[in-house]
């Protein structure tokens, strides 16, 4: 991922109004990011911990941004969940069920759109994690790459549901 300005950010938001969007805390280490190594950037608002944002920059250099909501208490569920972005199996607190405001009218008449994602949005990482190499995995860079296109293509589904489409 390319550098993205934190106006560029506020500007993206489907889901979000522009006081909402410009009242948005960044990540504490946003100066210091390691662009190279994201596909999606991802953070809980530190000053509102139910609050989380996800920014994904599309090929084509659009940047799509979206404002989610956590659940009261964290997760529930007494076994081992998977983010549907990273398909990584995390422990039952490290997955929550990340909800959005529809964008547009549909938002605004109180529509929602969920999916479990890794509550503190490493999927970038969790995708770069090596397989060991073995007969199923022969190649685990190839692994790799295939993990990074496939979080890319699943966050741009969710974003595509909070749409509308």
């Amino acid at each position: 991922m390319q550098p993205i300005s934190a106006q560029k950010i506020r500007s993206s938001f489907l889901n979000a109004s522009r006081s909402e969007a410009s009242r948005l805390n960044l990540p504490k280490n946003f100066d210091s990011l390691d662009w190279e190594n994201l596909e999606i950037l991802g953070w809980r608002d530190p000053k509102m911990p139910l609050r989380g944002y996800l920014v994904f920059p599309a090929d084509d250099g659009t940047v799509t941004s979206v404002l989610l909501r956590a659940p009261e208490g964290g997760a529930r569920k007494n076994r081992s969940v998977l983010c549907e972005l990273c398909r990584a199996v995390h422990a039952k607190n490290d997955v929550f069920l990340w909800v959005a405001r529809r964008a547009g009218q549909s938002g605004r008449d109180g529509n929602t759109v969920g999916t479990l994602i890794c509550a503190d949005f490493l999927c970038s990482a969790n995708v770069r994690v090596e397989p060991p190499k073995n007969e199923i995995n022969p190649d685990p860079a190839a692994v790799v790459a295939q993990r990074i296109e496939g979080l890319k293509e699943r966050t741009q589904l969710f974003l595509d549901k909070v749409r509308g489409g």
